[in-house]
């Protein structure tokens, strides 16, 4: 994993998200126990309404992360949510659902955002001195009508 991954550029998700960084912890994130996201890949809202199960690989056992989206932010080491999960509920057009993985410098160091309006990854980054990330993945949603669940 020398060079940033094509998707999350081609996505805007290194950009307009996050910076450009170099992967280095291995991040899946998966909904109804068989629904990988997979950067760029579509899911149904119907697929997304409860929690997704995250696995984190790394080297070190003993490193604290955090995860951070706009519908979840959880202290993945202690499995502690500072943010509760909240559902995606795209309603017009296709939206992009994206979790960024950072390393803690220190454990119990994140401190929740003042509120998911307007919430911004790198603003949160460096306010919680947690640097460039170490992994990132995205989905993209669009509300589901009748026609499309069939």
């Amino acid at each position: 994993m020398s060079r940033a991954p094509e998707p999350l550029s081609i996505g805007r998700v290194i950009g307009e998200v996050v910076d450009n960084f170099i992967p280095c912890v291995r991040l899946i994130v998966t909904y109804n126990s068989n629904k990988q996201v997979s950067n760029g890949h579509e899911l149904m809202p119907s697929v997304i309404m409860a929690k997704p199960r995250v696995d984190i690989g790394g080297d070190d056992l003993r490193a604290a992360y955090t995860l951070v989206s706009p519908i979840v932010c959880i202290a993945a080491l202690t499995r502690r949510e500072i943010v509760s999960y909240e559902t995606p509920k795209p309603v017009i057009g296709i939206h992009r659902y994206v979790f960024v993985l950072f390393k803690q410098r220190a454990r119990h160091s994140v401190r929740p955002p003042p509120s998911r309006d307007y919430f911004n990854t790198r603003n949160f980054a460096e306010e919680n001195g947690l640097g460039l990330p170490v992994a990132a993945v995205y989905f993209n949603a669009q509300r589901e009508t009748a026609c499309r669940r069939r």
